[in-house]
C-alpha cells in the first residue's frame, strides 16, 4: 500500500531548510514508476500521530489542565456508543516524562478532557464545545501545526480540520494526532520549534541572492543576504518547554521508549518523538483499494526529532504515510539513517573522513 515518503531536514536555530525529499509511486503505462514528489513536504498532509503529542502537553501546562509531574492512570477509556479509547499498552499510574516516553494516548486523552473541563465517567456521553476546539487548535498552530509555515516556496497548504462538525470525542483524537492533518514541512517546523526553545522560525531555502556572472565558473557578488525570520514565540514557559524536551530525550535515550531501538547508541545524543496514526489509504493507485474497490486501513508512521539534544543543529522529519504494517520501524529507519548521514557529512567536512556513527554495528 506504501506508496510515498517524505524526510524534511532544517536548523533550529535559524530555519535553514537542509533538505526537502519526497518519492512516490506513479502508475505510467500500466507499470508502477517512483518519481520525485518534494513538493509534497508542503503540498500534502497527512494525519501525523503521536508526533504531536509534545504540542498537546505543552497546551495542557499553559491552560493548567496539568503541571510537570501530574500523573494520570493509563487504563482503557470506555465512553458512551464508541468503541474502546486506549493506549497501545495499559502504563498504569504515569507521569507527564513517562507519558512522551512509551507514547500514552490515554493520558493525552486526560489532558483533552481537563482543557474542555469534562471529568471521565465509564459509559457516560461527552460534551465538549467547538470552543475547546478552537483553544487546543490556538496552541497547536503556535508551532506551526496548521498553519501556514511561511517557506518560501509557492503553493503551501495549512493541512486540513478533520471534520466541521467537531463531535465532542474528536477532541481526544486531536490530542493524538488523528484528527487534523499537517504537512511533513509543518512538523519540522513543530519540533524545530521545540528543540530550540520556543522559536518558530521561518523556512528558508534562500540563504542569499549573487549577482549574475558571464563566466560559468565564476562566483558573483552577494546582492543580498537572507537573515533569519522569527515568526513568533510559542505562548509557554520555557520550564514547561524544557520539560517536554526531557520527555523526547527519554522517547530517543531510554529504557523503553519507543524510539530507543533506533536512536540509543547513536552518539550524537538525538531527542524526539515517534508517531503512528490509525487512517485508510488517500492516494489514488489500486493497491490501496481492495477487491471491492474501499480504500484499505492502514498506518501513517511518522517521526520528528533534533540533534543534539542539549544544543540542536538540525530537526528532522519523517512521515510515510498509508503503511499495512504499523510495526515496521519504517520511520525510525529512516530517521537514523537520515541522521547518520547529516552528521558523517559534518565529520567529512571537519576531518576529511567520514567517521562511523553507529556504533552497534561496529564489531
Amino acid at each position: 500500500m506504501l506508496d510515498r515518503a517524505f524526510v524534511v531536514m532544517m536548523n533550529p536555530k535559524n530555519g535553514q531548510v537542509l533538505s526537502m525529499a519526497g518519492k512516490r509511486l506513479v502508475e505510467k503505462d500500466g507499470k508502477m514508476e517512483v518519481e520525485d514528489y518534494a513538493l509534497g513536504t508542503l503540498t500534502s498532509s497527512y494525519e501525523l500521530g503521536s508526533t504531536v503529542k509534545g504540542a498537546t502537553v505543552l497546551t495542557g501546562f499553559e491552560t493548567n489542565a496539568i503541571t510537570p509531574g501530574t500523573h494520570f492512570y493509563d487504563a482503557p477509556m470506555k465512553f458512551k456508543g464508541t468503541k474502546e479509547k486506549k493506549s497501545w499498552k495499559n502504563f498504569g499510574d504515569i507521569d507527564d516524562l513517562r507519558a512522551l516516553q512509551v507514547s500514552s494516548n490515554v493520558y493525552m486523552f486526560n489532558i483533552a478532557l481537563k482543557i474542555a473541563g469534562v471529568g471521565y465517567v465509564k459509559n457516560s456521553s461527552l460534551d465538549i464545545k467547538q470552543e475547546y476546539f478552537d483553544k487546543m487548535r490556538y496552541y497547536f498552530r503556535q508551532f506551526g501545526l496548521g498553519v501556514q509555515t511561511g517557506i518560501d516556496l509557492p503553493n503551501e497548504t495549512a493541512g486540513q480540520i478533520g471534520r466541521k462538525d467537531n463531535q465532542p470525542g474528536f477532541l481526544l483524537d486531536y490530542s493524538i494526532g488523528q484528527y487534523d492533518t499537517y504537512t511533513p514541512l509543518q512538523l519540522a517546523q513543530y519540533i524545530s520549534t521545540i528543540a530550540n526553545g520556543g522559536y518558530r522560525m521561518k523556512p528558508q531555502i534562500v540563504q542569499e541572492i549573487r549577482e549574475q556572472t558571464v563566466q560559468k565558473d565564476e562566483v558573483g557578488k552577494v546582492v543580498q543576504s537572507i537573515e533569519p525570520v522569527v515568526l513568533n514565540r510559542i505562548d509557554m514557559k520555557q520550564e514547561y518547554i524544557n520539560q517536554v524536551k526531557e520527555g523526547f530525550r527519554k522517547v530517543f535515550q531510554e529504557g523503553d521508549g519507543t524510539g530507543v531501538r533506533a536512536f540509543q547508541k547513536a552518539p550524537y545524543k538525538p531527542a524526539g518523538k515517534t508517531g503512528t496514526a490509525q487512517t485508510v489509504y488517500g492516494g489514488e493507485n489500486e493497491i490501496g483499494r481492495n477487491a471491492k474497490g474501499d480504500r484499505r486501513e492502514c498506518y501513517n508512521l511518522t517521526l520528528a526529532g533534533y540533534a543534539p539534544y542539549d544544543d540542536p543543529e538540525v530537526a528532522f522529519s519523517v512521515v510515510v504515510p498509508w503503511v499495512e504494517n504499523d510495526k515496521s520501524g519504517i520511520n525510525s529507519d529512516i530517521g537514523k539513517e537520515v541522521l547518520d548521514a547529516y552528521f558523517d557529512l559534518k565529520n567529512k567536512r571537519l576531518t576529511g573522513e567520514a567517521p562511523k556513527t553507529d556504533v552497534s554495528k561496529e564489531k
